[in-house]
């Protein structure tokens, strides 16, 4: 019988050689090929899953040959922790976009789906280090489109900005048009020609108004109710991650907690999908 550690291998390692592009590549290449992308995305989701800093990862690996094998590796071939960390760096954006897709297609979505913003803090070890490395920020916007009945994070968006919700939602929504049927979000997303974009892809906003006069009380009288309090599920979401993956981000570039964010919205998707299949 699988141990669900294996089990969420499997499928971590499944998906990330769905993801890359070429993926009929051994898991070690002989010379100085080094290690397959999918090795290495693949090690990547164990350390979000596990919760391990890369040092202790891999001598948690060297004692899991049966997990290495997964991995098609045997304990002597474990890549160092220092090529792991440096992987990540290089793999695009476009890579870990896709492994979250995939992720998020292991899920029957329903019809209704749900958008909304949070901040997940950057804290620097000292003040003196934040000034060396020029850290001005202290939290990544991050922007996540979720399904209301599985609970699925469909994508997600982040800036080192404050962009308004509604400039971000619409460039997050485009890539997302064929999974939409019912679009839930609170007043920080009214924007009357977001709703019109929407309407005219066939998706049906249900987008709380501000109440600045008659109009807007009005209009949100005709709300459905029982569609837009779905938009809580977003809530528990962004929950579910700070609980189970930590409240910050740790990588020290910008792109480098992109990254981070978006591995940590595909785990909790592979984690929801082994759940289901096991209720």
């Amino acid at each position: 019988m699988q141990t669900k550690l294996a089990r969420f291998t499997r499928e971590v390692v499944a998906l990330a050689q769905k993801a890359v592009v070429g993926n009929a590549k051994p898991a070690v290449q002989r010379g100085t090929g080094g290690y397959a992308d999918w090795v290495i995305v693949s090690i990547h989701g164990l350390k979000t899953y596990l919760d391990l800093p890369y040092r202790r990862l891999l001598d948690v690996l060297h004692e899991m040959p049966r997990i290495a094998r997964i991995l098609g590796l045997e304990r002597s071939q474990l890549p160092d922790f220092t090529t792991v960390c440096a992987r990540m760096q290089t793999l695009k954006m476009p890579l870990w976009r896709t492994f979250l897709r995939l992720s998020a297609e292991l899920h029957d979505t329903g019809e209704i789906q749900a958008i909304d913003a949070t901040g997940m803090d950057r804290i620097a070890a000292s003040q003196h280090y934040a000034k060396r490395t020029n850290y001005t920020f202290r939290a990544v916007k991050t922007t996540a489109l979720i399904d209301c009945e599985t609970g699925a994070i469909l994508d997600i968006h982040c800036s080192m900005t404050q962009p308004h919700d509604s400039q971000v939602a619409w460039q997050l929504l485009t890539r997302n048009l064929d999974k939409l049927s019912i679009l839930t979000a609170d007043k920080g997303y009214d924007w009357e020609l977001l709703r019109h974009k929407l309407r005219s892809e066939g998706v049906k906003p249900v987008i709380k108004y501000r109440e600045f006069g008659w109009h807007g009380v009005a209009n949100n009288v005709l709300l459905d109710d029982t569609i837009y309090h779905q938009r809580s599920n977003i809530e528990a979401t962004f929950f579910a991650l700070r609980r189970k993956y930590g409240e910050i981000v740790r990588a020290r570039t910008w792109y480098g907690q992109f990254r981070e964010l978006v591995l940590k919205c595909t785990v909790r998707n592979i984690e929801l999908a082994l759940s289901a299949s096991n209720a």
